[in-house]
């Protein structure tokens, strides 16, 4: 309990910036982008609604998804904080767990045989329906609460203060990169399908980029706590 109470009154009480770091969240920010720039299911259903419905259906579709990572970001930041009342060895283990989860999902990624990418053709759908659709998607996808979980806990400090409103940070710039980065796909649709038809091959190494950035992450937290 004693130690308890001195790592809650240097968390919560210390006066400290309660932001993130700058260098981390330049740092969380190339490591997301690294995430983003390889195509994946959100980036083929945003083109797959914007090159049927046009770019203001993919825009929302990209806004839909942006907002279901926010509700995950919420859901991820009361659990977390939640378990950093505990205590600080229960927010320690959390933590280790993600670096385990993330490297499973590097390792995975890595062996997992590619396939050639494929562009889907979604039912038309208004702008309101596709960004609805769009959260729902989202909202119900356990892997992505999973990786919320396991990602956000590996750029927080408590010893920074103020651990509600760095997870909150972290997610919202997550949110808001997706949203951009997602706009701009629907707003290239066209080109960018045409690139990916002559480059499908590139889902077969997508894994291979995608698991390297989980275990770079995993191998970067395991050398600053040293």
């Amino acid at each position: 309990m004693r130690t308890l109470s001195v790592f809650t009154d240097e968390v919560f009480l210390s006066g400290v910036n309660p932001l993130v770091h700058f260098q981390t969240l330049l740092t969380y920010a190339a490591v997301v982008l690294g995430l983003f720039l390889i195509p994946g299911p959100a980036v083929l259903l945003v083109l797959g609604r914007a090159s049927t419905g046009g770019r203001r259906i993919g825009i929302a579709t990209g806004l839909g998804i942006a907002s279901g990572d926010l509700l995950h970001t919420l859901f991820a930041t009361v659990g977390l904080s939640a378990i950093l009342m505990t205590s600080a060895l229960a927010f320690s283990i959390v933590k280790y767990a993600g670096v385990a989860y993330l490297v499973y999902l590097g390792i995975w990624a890595i062996i997992e045989k590619g396939s050639d990418l494929q562009i889907g053709t979604p039912r038309l759908a208004a702008a309101g329906p596709a960004y609805r659709q769009a959260v729902l998607a989202e909202l119900l996808n356990p892997k992505t609460a999973l990786f919320f979980l396991a990602f956000l806990p590996q750029f927080v400090d408590p010893a920074h203060g103020f651990v509600t409103l760095q997870l909150a940070t972290l997610g919202l710039v997550f949110a808001i990169m997706s949203a951009g980065y997602t706009a701009l796909i629907a707003c290239v649709a066209g080109q960018f399908s045409r690139w990916l038809a002559r480059h499908r091959r590139i889902g077969r190494w997508q894994g291979k980029v995608i698991g390297s950035i989980y275990l770079m992450l995993g191998v970067r937290l395991a050398l600053q706590t040293r």
